[in-house]
């Protein structure tokens, strides 16, 4: 059942919305500049499938107000990452990004930590980054402790150890002193976590504090200073010289193809290529080239130009907002011509290559998750609709690359088995459906897939075999949403956000569809 729209009351400010299902579960995050008129928009007819979907699974919208647009942008952007809905744009590569941690204890410590995949992270304490695999490594947590003198013993000991004798701890285990002093390190380390300008702020105080020593006379102190400065040089060295690495420029192009999008990016140093990716994400709600782009940069380094197929909507906003975030003046741009031209024809060209090997990212990626020889281009999905003992029905759908080809749709009356078999039924309607495609020398498809589990594809294999057919056939069992494929043991979890598994369950749900308005006509006709 839909969810009732005029129910709620929507404001008109600007903010997110956070949609909901029956478990209360967080399903998708937006934002917008005027909440009411983005958030009726959805319930508008002629919709995407995937538009559609998403708004059969609501059961309740929640609603939090900002200022202004920006603030929504950013707002969205941490709600994102921190709840993760299904049908949100949600980078493969997200987990792989480190993030640092200063404990709660009495005397706080710097440990690695990594956020779950429901977003929180284990441990308590305060939180920073996310940093990428590149600066994990230039703020090397040995550097940052011996920096700030934090302790790295697990527990506390009674007297001082051996990093008190190398000089990178005070010991705040034995004298007093240094108990005063650790909170203002601690400060100290939390102001150059939040960023570069922080680390700037701190290295001019530590500076002016060692000429003061000096002059007072405090050497040993002054000493200290000048220690902390070098291994702060060091690390400001390393962000340096990995800025000039990775910062150069870096290209995007996006292709849609039947509401997905295809998003490839070429990194360039010193002119080259040096890396690339390929992204893919849904269009529906407000998932768009630039929600995609600033969810990339919370966890990639941000180059100073981003040169685009095209541009993105709220393009101003999105360079106000990366700027802040880099600290220096960063231009989203699309060449017209020239060699930067050049590039982003050239991740086009691949792009379309892409396309033109599946039609669909989804198809790709199906092929490589259930090792099949030919990308699945045809699809033909089949299910059992039973009600009682008397009314059962088959029922097929077919896709073509992709998306439902309805002209190909099958319905099937059981003519051989009685009672409720489903087992029974689904292998009487695979040998009546490849039969004829047999006789007929139709096209057979490139992947059969059975609504059910273990047993329904047991049963479809063998009338598959009886009829000396070796077709790709899988089945998908809707409760856990489980793969089962031939001569395998355990089933295959296909992640719920990729999009193999959505096509999976797009032609599972069409089939379903189908037979129960077929059987529904049986009903009626029979009491007529």
């Amino acid at each position: 059942m839909t969810f009732n729209i005029s129910k709620i009351r929507i404001p008109t400010d600007p903010g997110i919305y956070l949609m909901k299902d029956s478990n209360e579960k967080i399903i998708y995050i937006g934002k917008a500049k005027n909440l009411k008129n983005r958030v009726k928009s959805y319930f508008v007819k002629n919709q995407n499938y995937k538009t559609q979907k998403l708004v059969e699974n609501i059961f309740d919208i929640e609603f939090v107000l900002t200022d202004n647009e920006s603030e929504a942008f950013l707002l969205e952007s941490n709600m994102i990452k921190k709840y993760r809905p299904k049908f949100n744009i949600e980078l493969k590569d997200q987990q792989r990004y480190t993030y640092l941690r200063i404990s709660d204890e009495k005397y706080p410590r710097l440990l690695v930590t990594r956020r779950t995949r429901d977003g929180k992270f284990l441990g308590k304490g305060k939180t920073f980054g996310p940093f990428t695999q590149g600066s994990s490594k230039l703020l090397t947590i040995g550097t940052l402790r011996k920096s700030f003198q934090i302790r790295i013993c697990k527990t506390l000991p009674k007297k001082i150890c051996l990093e008190y004798h190398l000089g990178n701890c005070e010991g705040p285990c034995e004298f007093k002193d240094a108990q005063e002093q650790y909170p203002k390190h601690v400060s100290a380390l939390e102001d150059v976590l939040k960023g570069k300008n922080q680390t700037k702020i701190f290295t001019k105080k530590l500076e002016e504090e060692m000429h003061q020593a000096s002059e007072l006379q405090q050497f040993e102190r002054a000493k200290d200073i000048r220690d902390t400065l070098i291994r702060l040089g060091n690390l400001q060295s390393k962000q340096k010289m990995e800025y000039v690495k990775n910062s150069d420029e870096e290209y995007f192009g996006i292709g849609i193809q039947e509401q997905v999008a295809t998003v490839m990016n070429f990194r360039m140093i010193n002119g080259v290529i040096r890396d690339s990716d390929k992204f893919f994400f849904d269009l529906v709600g407000d998932n768009s080239f630039s929600n995609f782009l600033y969810q990339y940069y919370s966890t990639h380094k941000i180059p100073k130009f981003i040169l685009l197929s095209e541009l993105p909507e709220n393009q101003k906003l999105l360079e106000l907002l990366l700027s802040e975030q880099s600290g220096f003046s960063v231009k989203i741009l699309t060449p017209n011509k020239g060699k930067r031209k050049d590039i982003l024809n050239l991740i086009l060209k691949n792009i379309k290559l892409i396309h033109s090997k599946g039609g669909n990212p989804g198809l790709i990626e199906l092929k490589e998750i259930l090792n099949l020889s030919v990308v699945p281009n045809i699809i033909e999905c089949f299910d059992i609709s039973n009600h009682g003992d008397d009314f059962a029905v088959g029922s097929m759908s077919r896709f073509v690359d992709g998306i439902p080809n309805k002209s190909g749709y099958r319905k099937f009356k059981i003519k051989t088995v009685s009672g409720r078999d489903d087992f029974a039924m689904i292998g009487e309607i695979i040998k009546r459906r490849y039969y004829r495609l047999l006789e007929e020398h139709s096209e057979l498809p490139d992947l059969i897939l059975i609504d059910g589990g273990k047993g329904q594809l047991n049963a479809a294999l063998k009338s598959l075999e009886s009829l000396g057919l070796k077709l790709s056939c899988i089945s998908l069992a809707k409760e856990n949403e489980e793969v089962f494929v031939p001569k395998k043991k355990n089933s295959i979890i296909i992640p719920k956000n990729e999009a193999s598994l959505k096509i999976l369950q797009y032609a599972r749900d069409e089939t379903h569809r189908f037979g129960v308005a077929y059987n529904r006509t049986i009903r009626k006709n029979q009491i007529k």
